[in-house]
């Protein structure tokens, strides 16, 4: 693989592939992000496939360059040949086989070996066409390069998404379990309070249904959990039963730099779609060029030895010859067929063009709405904080005015609900601070090991944990999972 090639092209690829692998290949430990990322590396499928497709297109560049090197042909055959003769002549009533077979000279009737070799070397001299596809060989690298980044990067955001999908649905799960538990001891008191007269029985049905959906909502938690982990496991292969916990030191602030432009000036140098969709345009000039290299002139030099030899009576021994010159072609007419290609590969250039605008939009647009978003999601964060504060003092409050009288039992249920409420927000909030501020990285073309280990340092250690249920064959799960031995190329 040509990694030399891949660092000059572009200044950002040393966060990429060969960065991220061997950054990578650490001990196994606890199932924290980077092992996590580092699994998805070495056993997602889709990455696996981008860079044997990055491999191939880097050894189509060899093949054209092929043809601006010598070519060297040999070519030979042995033949056995078996010549009848049945002519008769209009002088002496006598065939010439019959008079040949009286003499015993055998010239009619003859059987004999032929035997010959020919050797031909060609060197390309000026090839228009050979020269232009070397070009856009290379062209395709540059862009393929690209694509694969963006593979990577996007891979490292979806494996953090799903990491951090896991932890949110698990917070939220933990606040749905405390908010059944509390509304289930509610309705126990209601029921008890009910049967001794206290209470009618319309608050007790009342509790009754706030614990049914307090059930439900348990309920979808669970799934969501599951369903979050099932998604890490399809990107990495692999079956986690615990990963680590977010911790609540967890610092919450601007993208640093502040400034919204900085961030959009960065994607639009550094993010990999935008410049896969760059080198596409290069790639599409270089193809109206070789659409015009077809009128050009052709010259070769040749040099090539002809051996001959035969065991017939008529001729006998061997024959050779040899040459060495220069041969050019012109073409002059093709149909139309070469103005055709002009017109498809100008098309082509303009359509590449308006792809690479159109991604350049799509990613300013997407930069300065995640920007705004982090933004948002500071603020968020702290008024959701706040907002657990708020709503467990009015869930005290409103317990003690339902003890002297002055609140029903409606009150209490619906102040538990807000403060479970307000702290699965809470949850929700600092995870889509985390995805939020990732993806804005990724947008920037800044995703990396190091942003990795950053959000991986806010890690705490403590393990949640989840496992899904096991099969009748327990190899089963990781042998579909497998991503198997990579095919080895031929030589």
């Amino acid at each position: 693989m040509r990694l030399a090639h891949w660092a000059v092209n572009a200044p950002f690829r040393p966060l990429l592939l060969a960065v991220l692998t061997s950054s990578f290949i650490l001990p196994a430990q606890a199932a924290d992000l980077v092992n996590i990322t580092r699994d998805a590396l070495n056993n997602n499928a889709a990455l696996a496939s981008a860079r044997a497709e990055f491999s191939s297109v880097e050894a189509a560049s060899d093949v054209a360059s092929g043809a601006l090197l010598p070519q060297v042909n040999a070519s030979g055959n042995v033949v056995h040949n078996q010549q009848y003769e049945s002519q008769s002549s209009s002088r002496g009533g006598q065939s010439a086989g019959a008079a040949s077979n009286a003499d015993g000279g055998g010239v009619g009737d003859d059987r004999y070996n032929t035997a010959s070799l020919k050797l031909e070397a060609t060197q390309a001299l000026f090839n228009a066409v050979t020269r232009e596809e070397v070009n856009q060989a290379e062209r395709q690298i540059d862009q393929q390069v690209y694509l694969l980044a963006a593979t990577e990067q996007q891979l490292l955001i979806d494996v953090a998404t799903a990491y951090f999908d896991i932890l949110r649905a698990h917070e939220v799960l933990e606040a749905r379990l405390a908010q059944e538990r509390a509304i289930g001891r509610q309705l126990e008191q209601a029921q008890e309070q009910f049967e001794v007269g206290l209470i009618a029985i319309t608050e007790v049905e009342e509790a009754r249904a706030s614990f049914d959906q307090s059930r439900a909502d348990r309920i979808a938690g669970e799934s969501n959990l599951q369903v979050a982990f099932e998604v890490l496991e399809q990107l990495t292969g692999q079956r986690y039963a615990n990963i680590d916990a977010l911790g609540d030191s967890m610092p919450i602030a601007l993208p640093s730099p502040t400034d919204r432009n900085y961030w959009v000036e960065q994607a639009i140098e550094r993010n990999p779609q935008v410049l896969a969709q760059q080198a596409g345009i290069e790639l599409s000039r270089v193809g109206v060029e070789l659409a015009r290299a077809g009128r050009m002139p052709t010259v070769q030099a040749f040099a090539n030895y002809q051996y001959s030899d035969s065991d017939s009576d008529l001729v006998s021994g061997y024959n050779t010859s040899s040459q060495v010159g220069v041969s050019a072609n012109l073409p002059i007419y093709t149909g139309g067929s070469t103005s055709a290609r002009i017109r498809q590969g100008t098309f082509q250039l303009e359509s590449s063009q308006y792809d690479f605008e159109s991604q350049r939009r799509t990613t300013i647009q997407q930069v300065r709405s995640l920007y705004t978003q982090v933004s948002n999601n500071v603020d968020t964060v702290e008024a959701r904080q706040q907002a657990i504060v708020s709503n467990r003092s009015a869930l005290e409050a409103t317990r003690a005015g339902y003890e002297v009288g002055t609140r029903n039992i409606v009150d209490v249920l619906n102040a538990e609900q807000n403060l479970y409420n307000a702290i699965a927000n809470y949850a929700e909030a600092r995870y889509d601070y985390v995805v939020n501020l990732l993806s804005l990285r990724q947008q920037a073309g800044l995703l990396d090991v190091e942003a990795i280990e950053e959000v991986n340092a806010w890690l705490t250690g403590d393990e949640v944990n989840f496992t899904l249920p096991e099969s009748g064959d327990p190899d089963a799960y990781q042998r579909a999972m497998d991503i198997g031995a990579p095919p080895t190329p031929g030589a």
